[in-house]
């Protein structure tokens, strides 16, 4: 039976299993998991993809110093990721998909018939710089050769050797102009603009065809033998990413365009990625599928880097840092909200120790938490437990009731321009306000001389508090959780883990409705205890 519900369908990067996940991957899984959850919060039937991409030459050299089979180097380390995934930051996707799973060994074959069938794929030799590591080509003036005598990609820094060998082309070159009308007829398809503006200036300058499969190693999926050019009697496989982002349309359900789930799912509704992939995703996949004829996704979210206190993530440098040990040091909030509040998404972003316990402390525990526990307590001591029957309002109130209600649609906004920075900003800059509204009106002073009055201003805080704890489930879901327990707001769904969120007490929908006067309510556990320094 097909839903009623609107569909959104949100997937990251699937990440190369050659190593362990460090904060920089964390930071791309929990920003789509903050995306996914609030869009099951706002009553939407969502699929979230995430996974890894396990082929290509990198992944069996490395197997080849290790002496397993490149399929054993992919299942060990893919099996990491998905752990990072379930048991350190709690990431809700719906499918982990492997690039070795079965259903997309047949979804890459599918669009390379396609793509075939569209005259677009042909039989030549490759000749040009290659970097293993990248898993990508380069031509000569993208090189530099360095002082060591050695060459190198400009852009990444990466090796490069010189490749001659057979290879299938893709010929990119024919969908230089269709591309540039899709950008114009759709601003939004990639962001932020000034990332997608260096896109487009680069297919602007001319597109080359692209060599699109390998013969000098053997671990990818197999060009299908029936579509091997008579010429040619040698294996090849497909270039990795060719592989790699037809897995966006294996998680819908493709090769089977008629299946519920593609109809449903396809296209993406976004495509969260890191800014040193964004050509593939926003020029050769596009092309891909326009040649396959398949729909467009609907946006590539480009997302910057984030440094280590200024400096850039480097094994050699020692600041790679594990997110175990960040969600041990600091909470798991704490990092979900740091990483989300501290620097707008699509910009490169640094974090220090001091950052993240500045924004703990002040955003969190001061803020927030201050002003929950302050107004509840008094509640749960003034007004025998229960939910205050508020008098009549002033403009005060009003005010701010009004400045909590227009959170909604400002976050929304946000959310669907992966604005998280914007939303939070202002649903902080809200509860700043709120804090003053409180010392303003002195409830504890108000109680000794105007009863009605004090139970309006502790009612219209805590109504302002059961606001964003519903609007921050998607950032910090354990602990508007636990705000909204202490405001007894019946349990429904699971802080946007999966569609059942997206009805009932704690789900978007409930936004607009207010407290109930007399509901019971405990005195609240302090809920962001502030960071203390581990001492040896």
């Amino acid at each position: 039976m097909t839903s009623s519900k609107p569909s959104f369908y949100i997937t990251t990067a699937i990440s190369y299993p050659n190593g362990t996940p460090h904060i920089g991957h964390a930071y791309e899984y929990i920003a789509s998991d903050a995306m996914a959850r609030f869009k099951r919060l706002d009553g939407y039937e969502t699929l979230f993809l995430t996974g890894t991409d396990e082929h290509g030459q990198k992944m069996q050299q490395s197997a080849e110093k290790e002496g397993i089979s490149p399929r054993e180097l992919a299942t060990r380390n893919s099996a990491e990721f998905k752990r990072v995934d379930d048991e350190v930051l709690g990431v809700s996707y719906d499918r982990f998909i492997r690039t070795t799973d079965e259903d997309h060994y047949a979804a890459s074959t599918a669009i390379w018939r396609r793509m075939v069938d569209a005259g677009d794929i042909y039989l030549d030799k490759y000749a040009g710089w290659y970097s293993v590591r990248d898993e990508r080509f380069f031509t000569e003036d993208e090189t530099e050769l360095r002082a060591d005598g050695e060459r190198y990609a400009a852009e990444t820094g990466t090796p490069v050797t010189w490749t001659e060998e057979e290879s299938y082309f893709f010929r990119l070159s024919k969908y230089q102009e269709p591309l540039l009308d899709f950008y114009r007829a759709n601003p939004d398809f990639g962001g932020p603009r000034s990332r997608f503006n260096e896109v487009i200036r680069f297919v602007e300058s001319g597109l080359e065809d692209l060599s699109i499969s390998r013969t000098t190693f053997d671990w990818g999926v197999p060009v299908p033998k029936d579509l091997t050019a008579p010429e040619t009697d040698l294996d090849h496989v497909m270039y990795v990413w060719v592989d790699a982002l037809t897995n966006y349309i294996t998680g819908a359900g493709f090769p089977d365009t008629e299946s519920e789930s593609f109809r449903r799912f396809w296209p993406a509704d976004v495509h969260v990625i890191g800014k040193d992939i964004s050509r593939f995703h926003c020029i050769f996949w596009p092309a891909f599928l326009m040649s396959a004829e398949l729909e467009l996704p609907r946006r590539v979210m480009i997302h910057g880097f984030l440094h280590n206190a200024g400096e850039k993530m480097s094994k050699s440098v020692g600041n790679v840092v594990a997110p175990a040990d960040w969600v041990a040091e600091y909470g798991l909030d704490p990092v979900r909200f740091f990483l989300l509040r501290e620097f707008p998404f699509g910009q490169d972003g640094s974090y220090t120790h001091e950052a993240v316990v500045g924004r703990k402390n002040s955003d969190l525990a001061n803020n927030l938490g201050n002003l929950a526990q302050r107004s509840l307590s008094m509640i749960v001591k003034n007004c025998e437990g229960m939910v205050p029957q508020p008098g009549e309002r002033t403009a005060a109130d009003r005010r701010i009731l009004a400045q909590a209600e227009e959170l909604l649609q400002i976050s929304r906004t946000a959310y669907d321009m992966q604005d998280f920075h914007r939303a939070l900003e202002r649903t902080w800059f809200v509860l700043g306000e709120t804090n003053a509204y409180f010392a303003e009106q002195e409830p504890w002073k108000l109680k000794k001389t105007d009863l009605s009055r004090m139970n309006t201003v502790l009612f219209v805080t805590a109504e302002v508090v059961r606001k964003v704890a519903l609007l921050v489930q998607p950032v910090i879901p354990e602990s508007a959780s636990k705000l909204l327990d202490a405001l007894n707001i019946e349990a429904s769904g699971d802080a946007g883990v999966t569609n059942a969120s997206g009805s009932g007490p704690r789900s978007f929908a409930a936004f607009g409705e207010e407290l109930v006067p007399g509901t019971s309510i405990e005195k609240p556990a302090p809920i962001f205890p502030r960071h203390e320094e581990k001492t040896d």
